[in-house]
């Protein structure tokens, strides 16, 4: 099978090779194809999200993908589509979110004992809708530098999307609830728009106990007593803030998983970001990534190896004796690797 590989950049490179040695020793046969993104792109075509390589993505279906620098405060033109017409995104993980048609980023957060203290038992996935919400880049200065405006793009048809693609997912994953988590007290309309969707399609799935939660409340709670949910639903930027919340309280930004998950396309990815003041030394943390690939060989069928990969990930933190820095151990990324790969081998 044919899998993706996109560097990304900063400790991109190092952490994306740390999750294909892991693979590999799974020995699934996987054929890595390389998709030119971000500087390397630029030199190639031009462009940090090339056509070229969103095209090769499509035909793919499947990708691991590293993590990209942010400029921040700088919306720029990242591509220029064959047909002429050309888009500002925020980002260059924006980019290729929009343009492959993603829409559903499951993010897990299960505790690992040695690892998260008081929420070694956390096991909370949160389901960020991607396509829309405040994240759609619509903003615009008004009267020069006097003020800003920035649209929240809610339509039904993506909030009844995201709230199906959540119970469908709770269904095949064993899940018992599904909590909406919004603000529509205070933005009535469009997070309104989007808890009403949520209870009109939870009456689809009886067998699934269903809520919604203020989004204030839903991070009180999650820091408090997680142990009160299970799937998490919610719009872009919450989502965004809530998962990197529980992936900091079972731990680290580093052990957090996600994807980009479309109907025709899935792009697998660390949570975190470049890290580029440790690019290059040795010691990034690749868990948030190796655990993305736990999620990609779930996608492709392969849930067994998955569990195994899983298994080892998380034994090796447990012990405490081969983690990397951040963790607070001493390990190289290499180190860390190995020592996974090793319990591979003895699973």
């Amino acid at each position: 099978m044919k899998i993706g590989i996109l560097e990304g950049n900063g400790i991109g490179p190092e952490i994306v090779a740390a999750t294909k040695k892991v693979l590999e020793a799974c020995d699934l046969g996987f054929e890595w194809v390389h998709v030119p993104i971000a500087q390397e792109a630029v030199e190639l075509y031009g462009t940090e999200v090339p056509e070229q390589s969103l095209d090769l993505l499509r035909e793919l279906k499947v990708a691991i993908k590293g993590p990209m620098s942010v400029e921040k405060m700088k919306g720029r033109i990242l591509l220029t589509r064959k047909d002429g017409t050309s888009h500002i995104y925020p980002s260059n993980n924006n980019a290729i979110r929009q343009e492959l048609n993603c829409f559903a980023c499951p993010r897990p957060a299960r505790g690992i004992p040695g690892i998260s203290g008081r929420y070694e038992n956390m096991d909370v996935v949160i389901i960020r809708e991607i396509s829309e919400g405040i994240y759609s880049a619509i903003e615009h200065r008004i009267q020069g530098d006097l003020a800003s405006e920035a649209v929240k793009l809610i339509t039904r048809a993506g909030a009844e999307r995201i709230c199906r693609w959540a119970f469908e997912y709770a269904i095949q994953n064993h899940r018992r609830k599904v909590t909406c988590s919004h603000k529509a007290n205070a933005i009535s309309l469009t997070d309104g728009l989007f808890l009403e969707t949520f209870r009109r399609v939870a009456k689809d799935y009886p067998e699934i106990e269903s809520e919604d939660l203020m989004v204030d409340a839903t991070a009180y709670y999650l820091v408090k007593d997680p142990k009160r949910f299970d799937v998490i639903v919610t719009m872009n930027q919450y989502g965004d803030i809530l998962s990197d919340l529980c992936a900091g309280l079972i731990g680290s930004l580093g052990l957090g998983a996600g994807a980009n998950i479309g109907q025709e396309c899935a792009i697998f990815e660390a949570c975190h970001g470049s890290a580029p003041d440790i690019a290059g030394r040795g010691i990034a943390n690749p868990t948030s990534l190796i655990l993305s690939a736990v999620m990609l060989l779930r996608h492709i069928g392969r849930p067994d190896m998955a569990d195994k990969v899983e298994q080892a990930v998380r034994a090796v933190l447990t012990e405490g004796r081969t983690i990397t820095r951040d963790l607070g151990g001493t390990a190289t990324t290499e180190e860390f690797t190995g020592a996974i790969i090793d319990k591979l081998r003895l699973s």
